[in-house]
């Protein structure tokens, strides 16, 4: 069993910045490809970004390339989403999640209770 916990979110205004962070409660986190999810209010969660084991690889959705970097660090359990220039499209519930594989965007077994992201105009 894998248990994360987000953290880092708040309020910021439109080009801010914000780093989420997400620490992971497993021996074995460097083979677990973790991934950073989205909900917007009255929308279907998303994916955002993700990153491979070793931190070699990452894929984002096309929105917030450019814009957001994530990062992992294997000796902490803990992954990043160092988020910039933010909108308030941005705004959602931001949720981590971890997978069973080297690297997805859809199929992740583990998931976090979400930080609250508010980006005003």
């Amino acid at each position: 069993q894998v248990q994360l916990v987000e953290s880092g979110g708040g309020l910021v205004q439109a080009g801010g910045s914000l780093r989420l962070s997400c620490a992971a409660s497993v021996r074995t986190f460097l083979r677990y490809g973790m991934g950073w999810f989205r909900q917007a209010p009255g929308k279907e969660r998303e994916f955002v970004a993700a990153i491979s084991w070793s931190g070699g690889n990452t894929r984002y959705t096309e929105a917030v390339k450019g814009r957001f970097t994530i990062s992992r660090d294997n000796a902490k359990n803990t992954v990043y989403l160092q988020m910039n220039s933010l909108k308030p499209e941005d705004t959602a519930v931001y949720y981590c999640a971890a997978a069973r594989t080297i690297i997805t965007t859809t199929d992740y077994d583990y998931w976090g209770q979400g930080t609250q992201v508010t980006v005003s105009s």
